[in-house]
């Protein structure tokens, strides 16, 4: 305990520096500002405004793209409840009662509600990164890199697993993603592979045109075809604060959501989208009277926030003790790291133990900024999705480019923005999620790397997947996820969170 006193108090006097208490503000704003905006969404939002963080230290640039993270997180409710479209995919279930709330003019204490539970959820999660995170990374010490191939399996299947809508699409986007990471010169040999002659592919495809391409570019198109260009029509808010029952029969709602999703968002290729529909279908099953839900029942908002906040942020815990992301946020989360020459794994908490225990600092004083910054703003995101889109579309373009264009001073990169931005709008055509792809990208050179050192050790014998313990086990763990797709109550589930 001494110890995690000793490390939180390290952690605060980082955060509490005027620099990064600046930038958790200034990313926990932008992201609640660009999370609110429909169909955006958290991946979107860190992938658009990855280039601010391009000239920042390190720890500065993880605190702004953690507050960015989580402020879009919040954010994805306000549309959900106001308008009945989710900012992103974890407050789908959101808008089921959180939309009803609004319509019989309780807009304000379903915004409240699902705030207070947000950040309950983020601060218990926080506190649990903390206490998590240092074991795990000695654990993550005894990894050899058969165990690291194997995990990184498991994290590829989990997220082909649980992926929207086809497998087999969802192994396209695995494949593809890889194929794209192996792109660029061979670090063993030095010969160039699948470059088409193209010296500007010589050092691999870029991770910022990848991610922009395919969440920012791609949902701006996608988004001016659904919109037309218009702004939004919102429900009115007249009391913001909840009653005392809604507060009595939010509370536990918030303790079982914060629980299940903590638990749910550590698992490779989970995340906060499961978490949320997990918490509502267990809400829906133990209550006394199920029949409320869908009618504006307060513990249909409280329990997924809850749940989709905790997961959110449990993300981090494989992220930054194994260097390993559950998930494609996290992905872009290591890319910013990378760009940063930093190197993911367990030595981020040893050797740099500022910047871990500042993030999980700055994380519980941006949970506690998203609450009291954005609750009195309510009315202003209100009148922001009012502005028309076509608007709003080019300044986003323009940020893109310029961010892009200053990492490199490279014109290939920007119309690469704009290859991947046709063929990530192509994707959502043909229903083949992103997501998938952007997480093979970032872990194909990192699994070929560890998957030919562990065959160098092993004399070539590939046996030593098996017959390391540990390696075996998320083998195991990986196999039973597989089995578990072809079962048909388990290919509901799957149905049911794609709707």
């Amino acid at each position: 305990m001494d110890g995690l006193l000793g490390n939180l108090a390290l952690g605060f006097a980082v955060a509490f520096s005027v620099e990064n208490i600046g930038l958790c503000l200034i990313g926990c704003i932008l992201g609640t500002l660009i999370g609110v905006l429909p169909g955006i969404g958290p991946t979107t939002t860190v992938a658009l405004l990855l280039p601010i963080t391009f000239y920042l230290d390190p720890v500065g640039a993880l605190i702004m793209l953690a507050g960015v993270f989580y402020g879009s997180q919040y954010g994805g409710s306000t549309t959900s409840i106001l308008v009945n479209l989710p900012g992103e995919s974890s407050s789908v279930v959101t808008c089921i009662d959180g939309y009803q709330m609004a319509r019989q003019g309780r807009a304000g204490a379903a915004l409240a509600i699902a705030a207070l539970a947000s950040v309950v959820a983020g601060v218990v999660t926080t506190v649990l990164i903390g206490l998590a995170g240092p074991p795990l990374a000695s654990i993550a010490l005894l990894f050899q890199s058969a165990d690291y191939v194997s995990v990184m399996v498991l994290g590829l299947v989990s997220a082909v697993v649980l992926a929207h809508g086809s497998i087999l699409k969802a192994v396209a986007m695995i494949v593809l993603g890889i194929f794209l990471g192996l792109v660029g010169t061979d670090v063993t040999t030095g010969e160039q592979r699948f470059t088409l002659g193209i010296s500007e592919l010589y050092d691999g495809i870029g991770f910022v045109p990848v991610a922009m391409g395919l969440f920012g570019v791609a949902e701006i198109i996608y988004n001016l075809e659904q919109t037309r260009g218009r702004g939004i029509v919102t429900a009115t808010i007249a009391r913001l604060w909840p009653t005392r029952e809604d507060l009595r029969r939010a509370w536990a709602a918030v303790v079982r959501g914060t629980g299940l999703g903590a638990l749910l968002g550590i698992l490779p290729g989970s995340g906060p989208t499961v978490a949320s529909f997990a918490a509502y279908s267990l809400e829906k099953k133990i209550a006394r009277a199920p029949e409320r839900f869908g009618k504006g029942a307060v513990e249909g908002v409280a329990s997924p926030e809850a749940a989709n906040n905790a997961a959110a942020q449990a993300c981090f815990i494989p992220m930054l003790s194994l260097g390993i992301p559950p998930n494609a946020i996290m992905a872009l989360m290591i890319g910013a790291m990378m760009i940063h020459g930093l190197t993911p794994g367990p030595g981020i908490i040893t050797k740099q133990p500022e910047l871990f225990w500042g993030m999980v600092a700055s994380m519980l004083v941006g949970n506690v900024l998203l609450v009291v910054l954005n609750l009195p703003l309510i009315g202003m995101w209100v009148k922001l999705l009012k502005v028309p889109y076509r608007f709003l579309f080019p300044a986003i373009l323009v940020f893109c480019c310029i961010g892009t264009y200053s990492l490199k001073a490279s014109p290939v990169e920007v119309m690469m923005i704009a290859l991947f931005g046709v063929i990530g709008y192509a994707f959502r055509k043909l229903d083949c999620e992103p997501a998938p792809l952007l997480l093979g990208f970032v872990l194909g050179p990192m699994l070929e790397e560890n998957f030919r050192r562990a065959m160098i050790l092993s004399g070539g014998d590939a046996s030593v997947f098996v017959t390391r313990p540990i390696s075996a086990g998320f083998l195991v763990l990986a196999a039973i996820l597989l089995v578990a797709v072809l079962l048909p109550a388990f290919k509901k589930t799957r149905e049911a969170i794609r709707e």
